[in-house]
C-alpha cells in the first residue's frame, strides 16, 4: 500500500524531530494536526503517531518548549 500525502509528510516532520533529538510544543502540536488533518487517521499514520510518542516516553526525542 502507497503511503498517503499525510502520511508521507508526518513521516518526514518526525525524521526532522528524530535528526534534531528533539520536538518543540509547536513542532509537536503540527505533527497532530497533520495527522488529524482529513479527520481520519489511517494504520499509517496510526504507527507513525505510536512510534513517535513511544521514542518521546523512551527520551529518544526530547519534547521541549521551544
Amino acid at each position: 500500500m502507497k503511503p498517503s500525502k499525510s502520511a508521507a509528510r508526518l513521516l518526514d516532520l518526525i525524521k526532522k524531530a528524530i535528526d534534531d533529538n528533539v520536538v518543540t510544543n509547536a513542532e509537536y502540536d503540527e505533527i497532530i494536526m497533520l495527522a488529524n488533518e482529513d479527520n481520519v487517521i489511517d494504520s499509517q499514520e496510526k504507527k507513525l503517531l505510536s512510534n513517535f510518542h513511544d521514542m518521546i516516553e523512551n527520551k529518544i526525542i526530547k519534547r521541549v518548549p521551544k
